[in-house]
């Protein structure tokens, strides 16, 4: 039955462990392991029809026209023909489930994309070739270089020495540095000998599938031996092999069960606060609805008492109709006839609406990114008038806000500050520096200052041991397959940065081995012997490498935070210190990444000691890290300071003019980042979430929950002394109790930093509200060292207290959760990979588009849906409530007030056209004012244009319209004659007069509701007009009565009663009353209590023209004394893996130094500076796309950073 998209096979128990034999699918069959196939669709082509319409009917609206239907069949009951209701019924259906059908079929290509591609898989002693749905748990497959992992793996063997394999984990996490995973020993020892792969039978036993991305426990037992298995072991689906020829896994998730998919989560259906509005909004109707019908019931059964039977002369009862009988009926009647107040069109309506503005985005050319050649997309369309209410954006940083691209910008190397200064002009400019004398130098690497070049042909001593330092001091690994062509694999982008600028500068490393490091200086290859390394972790903040020169002298190099290293310097670089830390605040000023470097030498005998201690250290069973920490502090002392690095951790373009505008428009942006806390502080100050402006930027880094608490507080306490305790105030939603935090007003600007282990307590039932309370106060929040899980659950808080509109945007799988969590999801796509795009309601491929997003695209969505609405119940209550006002004239015998035809085809010709262009094509300013006056997009998050207050006044306004449009033709054609004395007051005349009032007028109104008249609109509302006379001279003509005298009673109506000139006058007059009340409050209005829309369309008119574009704005400089952390890595260096020989070391060409030995020499070189970018991919950077459309975002950078 699967087939058909169900499943009656009994549901799976919950696993609580995996256990799979390698090469036996018998076994691994009988646990019913799920297969490595997604599916995403919904439906196949059996199930469509059947699941599609059970799916519409459960819509309120859907399931009400269907029982009127049902009504409409019963004769005594319905006096109005079944087609009224069926052609309106069977659009919507048909549009809707059309719709629907695309959208699947989209996802079944997608499906059938992934599920479809190849891989090798061992099967019979054999490689084979096979479809990615087909491989099974247990199945060993092979994979080659650039391919995507299949399915969640434990790596057995690889191409590389001792079983080693770099990955690109880009669309799980979105870093794009390669990260290192190893195989046992044991099973690396099969290599790729396929009969000792096919006879291998190891058994795994192992965690259940689950969403860690960064944790797994397992164990192997294979030949009576049993090993450990742990993440380093892992290769998960999603993942990329780089540099890697080939290596063999053993599947142990499948499919839906492999970490990539479920981190996806369940999807949700994602509704809009307008949805969940009208939704109430249709109930409180058809109680409305039921009211009336009532009223007219009961006024049905009291006439029948008192008039009805003077008429049973005319009209004999059936046997058996009394009064009450009578009433009854009249219900059912009126419910038929004033259905109108619930259209049905006004589902198809706001359908189309959705989808014209979501084509707005795809197609639109200022939100397209030429160099990756990627478009943006609206992936749903029923959220769009969301996006004009977003009060919350929650973003991760990495691949979102940055490149994840180090540029080495500048350095400090013994008291002289090097590289480009803010202070001069950019027109002066001068060119690159050249490294055309060092043939091994990175072309890509760009740097300004010629000085920093003159010093190292000058063979300055600092400096060469500054360069020789970033050469040996580091864990990076050089491959290189070509003469003269490196690639470094570093363990973070900034370390391949600093590897790459010594490089540069003639310092080049070549190769390592367990015990050497081969480097070229200045043209001469030499090798130092690798003694030791104290690698980097998150308590050190720094890392040292212990080398021996060739000419055999002892040398320590440490880099590292800058604090770290100071506390560690010999007293004799007290003055050196004082002007590097000039150096150091002026870097962090301008948001850069800064390290220091030192160094000392070592005497032999001492070494050789201490030496003796690590070895004994590094092998005991207790207490080993602290007493490795130990003699690390006792020989990283003494110090002599050398200069300082300053990295700039590039931000994606622009990042701080987008969170600039964003905050004008009261939106709170919240960073939800993995990253260390040192890290994700820089990138605040560097796109401008936290300035040095601020009153005080709070850190929460408590370990126990009280500490966290009482953080909070005092947090909470610094920025509102009076804070109460309590801040909740009851919200009544559709029954529910929901409480709802209040914001809460402060004096100044404040920022909050939390880490990962104090959210998770922050995050507790019992402290989430604190958390929010004190966050909600904060100008921005960023949230470190987060898991997925954490992402997601930060989002939902804020959904649940805040009764706010959420905004997410990520482009990792780690960003999923997050994405699905909120309102709406954002996925930035590009070399980051593709998951977040997968499960996103929007996408494309930078950040700063997000801005155009919703200050123009979701603005513009929010203000006409809600235009839409308030016209369209108008026109309806106006057109349903004449109806309720006639019912006391004809005896509340169901009669309608209009012509079949007008009822049937009011929604669907007459009007539709007309509101349709108004809501595809309104907006009250243009883009460009758009991003003047960011402010305007306040009062969507406010709920100011449609809401229950909008919504009462609108039913306010039909009332007095219906009841001008009913009394006014009945006051004009009581006892009235034509020219020629013949009686025009018959039901068929007063009907047509009737009809012709409403349409005049709800044109008219139309017209007041726009503030942007184009051809179109003004051809939909004319032609209408021209469709109405058009169909209803047709309509009541000889010719069509002849045809079908049943169906178009209203022979001769119109050209009888249309020549007369008080018809005409009638029209005229009650148009005129129905529009003066609706323009004198809007006159008052603007004039007594104008928007700040109103404000902004005054200024437009007056400037009468496209607004200049804003002035240039100059590169603050921003001084401080706070100092950025130097990310080497977010985990633990790779440090133990390079000294133990477990890395690789390819085998090289032969090679030779590579330079031309150039001695002192100088070359005239003018001062300036800039530098150059490391992607760990191996991209081209600093590429250049030449006639590009500059965005509005741009031009604030277009006059001060050519750069951009």
């Amino acid at each position: 039955m699967s087939f058909f998209g169900l499943d009656f096979s009994r549901k799976k128990e919950i696993e609580l462990e995996r256990k799979l034999r390698a090469n036996d699918r018998e076994y691994n069959l009988c646990f019913r392991y799920a297969t490595n196939a997604i599916k995403t669709s919904k439906y196949n082509l059996f199930t469509f029809l059947p699941l599609n319409l059970f799916e519409q009917f459960q819509r309120i609206a859907n399931a009400y026209f269907l029982f009127l239907l049902l009504l409409q069949v019963i004769p005594q009951i319905s006096s109005l023909s079944w087609f009224t209701t069926v052609v309106p019924l069977v659009l919507v259906l048909t549009v809707t489930a059309a719709k629907d059908a695309t959208d699947d079929i989209n996802r079944h290509r997608s499906d059938n994309q992934v599920n479809n591609r190849k891989v090798q898989v061992l099967i019979d002693g054999k490689l084979r070739s096979e479809r990615w749905m087909d491989v099974q748990v247990g199945d060993i497959i092979k994979l080659e270089n650039n391919q995507f992992v299949t399915a969640d793996l434990l790596l057995l063997s690889s191409s590389e020495p001792l079983n080693l394999v770099y990955i690109e984990t880009a669309e799980l996490d979105g870093e794009t540095n390669l990260k290192v995973r190893q195989a046992l020993t044991v099973t690396g020892d099969l290599g790729d000998d396929i009969e000792s792969l096919a006879a291998f039978n190891g058994e795994v036993c192992c965690e259940p599938p689950n969403n860690r991305l960064d944790r797994f426990t397992g164990t192997l037992t294979y030949a009576g031996q049993k090993y450990s298995l742990d993440n380093e072991k892992i290769l998960l689906r999603g993942c990329t092999l780089r540099n890697t020829d080939w290596c063999f896994g053993l599947v142990l998730f499948g499919g839906p069960e492999t970490k990539l998919m479920q981190n996806c989560g369940k999807t949700t259906f994602k509704r809009t606060s307008v949805d969940r509005l009208m939704n109430f909004l249709v109930l409180c109707i058809f109680g409305f609805l039921a009211f009336m019908c009532i009223i007219l019931a009961i006024g049905n059964g009291i006439w029948e008492l008192n008039e009805g039977s003077q008429f049973t002369a005319f009209l004999p009862r059936q046997d058996g109709t009394d009064a009450a009988f009578s009433a009854f009926l009249t219900f059912w009647s009126y419910v038929i006839i004033l259905n109108t107040v619930v259209p049905i069109s006004l589902y198809v309506s706001v359908e189309i609406i959705r989808l014209g503005n979501s084509f707005y985005i795809d197609w639109d050319r200022k939100m397209y990114h030429a160099r990756s050649d990627t478009p943006a997309e609206a992936r749903t369309t029923t959220l769009n008038e969301e996006l004009g209410q977003i009060k919350y954006i929650f973003s991760d940083k990495t691949g979102t806000l940055t490149q994840n691209i180090m540029i080495f910008n500048k350095c400090s190397i013994n008291g002289k500050s090097y590289g480009e200064s803010h202070k001069m002009d950019l027109h002066k400019r001068t060119e690159t520096v050249d490294f055309s004398f060092n043939p091994l130098a990175d072309p890509r690497f760009i740097f300004h200052d010629h000085s920093l070049v003159e010093a190292v042909k000058l063979e300055n001593p600092e400096v060469h041991t500054f360069f020789r330092l970033l050469a040996l001091c580091h864990t990076a690994m050089a491959e290189e397959k070509d003469e003269g062509k490196l690639l470094y694999q570093a363990q973070s982008p900034d370390e391949g940065a600093l590897v790459t600028a010594a490089r540069n500068f003639g310092f080049v490393f070549r190769s390592r081995t367990p015990d050497s490091v081969s480097i070229v200086e200045m043209g001469r290859q030499r090798n130092y012997e690798l003694l030791a390394i104290l690698d980097f972790n998150n308590v050190r903040k720094r890392m040292s490498v212990i080398v021996r020169s060739p000419e055999g002298k002892l040398s320590l190099y440490c880099k590292g935070a800058d604090t770290i290293i100071y506390e560690r310097l010999h007293q004799s670089c007290s003055k050196l210190m004082d002007v590097t830390t000039e150096h150091l605040n002026e870097f962090a000023g301008e948001g850069l990444r800064t390290l220091a470097l030192a160094y000392k030498d070592l005497d032999e005998e001492y070494f050789s000691q201490w030496k003796q201690r690590h070895h004994e250290a590094s092998t005991t069973l207790e207490d080993r890290e602290d007493k490795l920490d130990q003699l690390y502090e006792e020989i990283e002392k003494d110090l002599l300071l050398l200069g300082a690095t300053a990295i700039e951790d590039k931000l994606q373009d622009g990042v701080p003019q987008t969170i600039e505008q964003l905050s004008k428009a009261d939106i709170k942006i919240w960073v939800l980042t993995g990253d260390k806390q040192e890290t994700a502080e820089n990138i605040g100050y560097s796109c401008n979430m936290l300035r040095e402006e601020m009153n005080d930027v709070f850190v929460v880094s408590g370990n126990t929950p009280e500490d966290v608490k009482q953080e909070l507080r005092n947090a909470r306490t610094t920025m509102k002394p009076d804070a109460e305790l309590d801040m909740f105030f009851p919200e009544r939603t559709l029954g529910k109790r929901v409480k709802a935090i209040r914001d809460e007003e402060v004096n100044g600007e404040y920022g909050l930093v939390i880490n990962g282990h104090s959210l998770a307590y922050a995050l507790d039932r019992s402290m989430e509200v604190e958390f929010l309370r004190t966050a909600c106060m904060c100008k921005a929040v960023i949230c470190c060292r987060v898991t997925p899980l954490q992402k997601a659950q930060v989002v939902e808080l804020v959904k649940k207290y805040k009764q706010a509109v959420t905004l997410a945007i990520g482009d990792g799988a780690n960003d999923v959760s997050m994405i699905k969590a909120a309102h709406i999801g954002v996925g930035i796509s590009g070399q980051e990979g593709m998951q977040a795009v997968l499960s996103s309601d929007y996408s494309f491929a930078q950040f700063r588009f997000l801005q155009r997003l919703l200050l123009v695209h979701g603005r513009w969505s929010y203000l006409r849906m809600c235009k839409f609405l308030r016209y369209f119940f108008y026109k309806n209550f106006t057109f349903t409530f004449v109806h309720f006002w006639y019912a006391f004239f004809c005896g509340f015998s169901a009669q309608t007030v209009y012509d079949e035809w007008f009822i049937t085809l009011y929604n669907l010709m007459y009007t539709a056209l007309p509101v349709l262009g108004m809501s595809l094509f309104d907006q009250d300013v243009n883009d460009a004012w758009s991003f003047q006056h960011p402010e305007l997009y306040v009062p969507g998050q406010l709920n100011l244009y449609f809401s229950k207050t909008a919504f009462f006044k609108c039913a306010l306004h039909s009332g007095y319209s219906s009841l001008v449009l009913f009394f006014i033709p009945y006051a004009a054609m009581h006892d009235t004659v034509r020219n020629d004395g013949l009686a025009i007051a018959d039901y068929q005349s007063f009907a047509l007069l009737t009809q012709t009032c409403l349409l005049c007028t709800v044109c008219i109104q139309l017209g007041l509701e726009m503030s942007y008249w184009t051809a179109v609109n003004t051809f939909f509302v004319l032609g209408s007009l021209a469709m109405y006379f058009v169909v209803t001279f047709t309509m009541y003509s000889n010719g069509m009565f002849l045809l079908f005298p049943s169906s178009f009673p209203f022979i001769g109506t119109a050209r009888n009663s249309l020549n007369q000139p008080s018809i005409w006058l009638t029209i005229l007059l009650t148009s005129i009353l129905c529009v003066l009340p609706v323009v004198t409050y809007r006159f008052l209005l603007i004039q007594l209590r104008p928007t700040v829309n109103d404000k902004v369309m005054f200024k437009m008119r007056q400037a009468k023209a496209t607004p200049p574009p804003p002035p240039a704005r100059t590169r603050i400089r921003r001084t401080s004394s706070r100092r950025s952390g130097y990310a080497f890595s977010h985990a633990q260096g790779y440090g133990d893996l390079v000294t133990s020989g477990r890395f690789l070391h390819r085998p090289t060409v032969a090679r030779s130094s590579g330079f031309t030995q150039i001695g002192r020499s100088t070359t005239g070189f003018s001062p300036m500076g800039r530098s150059a970018g490391y992607s760990p991919t191996g991209r081209l950077q600093n590429v250049k796309v030449q006639d590009v459309e500059v965005t509005s975002l741009q031009m604030y950078r277009t006059v001060q950073d050519p750069v951009f």
